[in-house]
């Protein structure tokens, strides 16, 4: 293996780690996201306000983002 290989498999190694960590972090918050989603986001049903409707259309627009981004759809589309 020469010097260069061996850098690059040092530098693939990092970003394996590096991506690995961030889908750790990923996963933990959609798993606290998927929980709060299943308890309301703390919102009582039956007294919810045009507050809570609009945290949650803003949430859901970035997720949208996010979600169009991976999937290459809308303003991301090739």
């Amino acid at each position: 293996m020469t010097d260069r290989e061996a850098r690059a498999a040092r530098n693939q190694e990092k970003s394996l780690a590096a991506f690995l960590a961030k889908k750790a972090e990923f996963d933990a918050l959609l798993a606290e996201l998927t929980q709060a989603s299943a308890d309301h986001f703390g919102a009582d049903p039956e007294t919810v306000l045009w507050g809570e409707a609009a945290w949650l259309s803003d949430a859901t627009a970035k997720l949208k983002d996010i979600a169009d981004q991976h999937f290459r759809r809308g303003e991301y589309a090739c």
